[in-house]
């Protein structure tokens, strides 16, 4: 198919996949400052169309001087894009999907479809769509089916075909059906009322493995980042796991845990979690914070940047902006630390500066996941963070008391141990908070 362009919008080809036919639209509206380029954030669009296998076959940007109410775009664009899809038609090739790279109206939704004949999703239905194919376990599903049924309640146009559906996901890129059309807004309530319970439940199940943890207790190192950033291969090369890390935006959906022993011999829990994107719906925020507390309650929270990437500062901002919205301030919070991941992808000058920034910083480090370099910088940091409050106590331990010089062991660091008749005499390095759960039940007990 030919490349279509005039001056109001710029025009990429794009490869060839294999499940649906998209055209990809990024609207610029004059005025309105962004900190990615129209390219870049076209492209970012183009890679969340590909994360579910759609064949986008073209995807421009299209300057809109003045939002229409009804429809958004022009109706220069409007005619322009009804043209090309009317001539895919003809030549046999359909392009069976429309997506605006922007939040759209129901009304605007409704009458862009109408103009195009072919289904039109949003920013919003495209990443929930995402989400949904994601969405392996049961706290994952209904926490995409809650953000869903919130984005959906207020788009109830029974005159709308994309919101039939006859397939998995959650309807939005289905085919002919009744299902969706039958719902009203109070069944919709109903069922969100619903999953809420079930979530509740959720969260006082995490809460419970908290505590248990907790009592362990190893500490929560959790991962977060921008979508793509490399978090799951980083966890994936950390913990020697095999969780599923690809090229590919929302490549991982439902967060992992994984026990790792850093170099010390210290032991911590490591989650990864789901990916940030910039313009995430606030409801899809909502609807995941059973998750992203666990973000909230880490011991160390690893901020994972791609590096290499272009808009790497905007990612970050993105990051940071939904990290203040569940009450961590990245700048202020001592739990943060930010890894500058694919240095691999950098040479010369610029890579000179990234580790040299990092080598400054703290609470700072610059690796490459996909190829293991600098890997040990983190684990000492890590390592450096679990010691940073150990006191040096003495203790006196029975020899009879195997269980409470095991714990000892496991969770302190042994300086010096003298044995008599009777007792182990131990100079321990340890965290004041660990020391106190010495006694519980289970666990010994030992004579300062």
């Amino acid at each position: 198919m030919g490349t279509h362009q005039n001056t109001d919008s710029k025009t990429i080809q794009i490869q060839r996949s294999n499940l649906g036919r998209a055209l990809v639209l990024h609207p610029v509206l004059r005025g309105v400052e962004t900190a990615r380029s129209p390219e870049a954030s076209l492209e970012e669009a183009v890679g969340l169309a590909a994360a579910i296998a759609l064949e986008v076959v073209q995807a421009a940007v299209v300057k809109v001087s003045q939002p229409r109410p009804a429809t958004l775009l022009g109706g220069g664009a409007i005619e322009q894009y009804a043209t090309l899809i009317d001539e895919a038609r003809e030549a046999g090739e359909d392009i069976d999907l429309v997506i605006v790279d922007h939040l759209l109206t129901p009304v605007q939704q409704r009458n862009l479809e109408r103009a195009f004949g072919a289904k039109v999703i949003d920013r919003t239905g495209l990443i929930l769509e995402i989400f949904g194919a994601r969405a392996r376990t049961h706290e994952g599903q209904l926490q995409v089916e809650l953000a869903s049924l919130t984005y959906q309640k207020s788009r109830l146009v029974r005159s709308w075909t994309h919101l039939e559906r006859q397939r998995g996901g959650f309807g939005f890129l289905g085919g002919p059906g009744e299902s969706q059309l039958e719902l009203d807004r109070r069944l919709i309530g109903n069922r969100i009322v619903r999953i809420k319970r079930e979530l509740d439940d959720v969260r006082r199940t995490r809460g419970l493995h908290r505590k248990a943890r907790a009592k362990v207790p190893y500490p929560v190192v959790a991962l977060v980042g921008y979508t793509n950033a490399g978090k799951s291969t980083l966890f994936n090369r950390m913990a020697g796991a095999d969780v599923f890390a690809k090229d590919l935006l929302f490549a991982t959906l439902d967060p992992t845990m994984r026990q790792v022993v850093l170099p010390s011999g210290r032991k911590v829990i490591l989650s990864d979690t789901v990916g940030f994107i910039s313009d995430l719906p606030t409801h899809l925020v909502a609807a995941f914070r059973a998750t992203l507390e666990e973000v909230q309650s880490a011991d160390i929270i690893l901020h994972v940047r791609d590096i290499a990437h272009p808009d790497t500062e905007a990612q970050k901002a993105d990051v940071e902006a939904i990290l203040a919205d569940l009450g961590i301030d990245p700048e202020r919070d001592p739990r943060v630390v930010e890894v500058s991941n694919k240095i691999d992808l950098l040479a010369g000058a610029e890579r000179d500066a990234v580790l040299a920034r990092a080598g400054r910083d703290g609470n700072a480090c610059a690796l490459s996941a996909a190829t293991g370099e600098r890997l040990d910088t983190l684990f000492r940091i890590l390592d450096g963070r679990m010691t940073a409050g150990r006191e040096l106590v003495e203790l006196d331990v029975e020899h009879g008391d195997g269980a409470t010089l095991a714990w000892l062991y496991a969770h302190g660091e042994v300086v010096e141990r003298r044995d008599d008749d009777s007792h182990a005499h131990l100079h321990v390095a340890i965290e004041p908070a660990t020391l106190a759960r010495l006694g519980h039940p289970g666990q010994g007990h030992a004579a300062a």
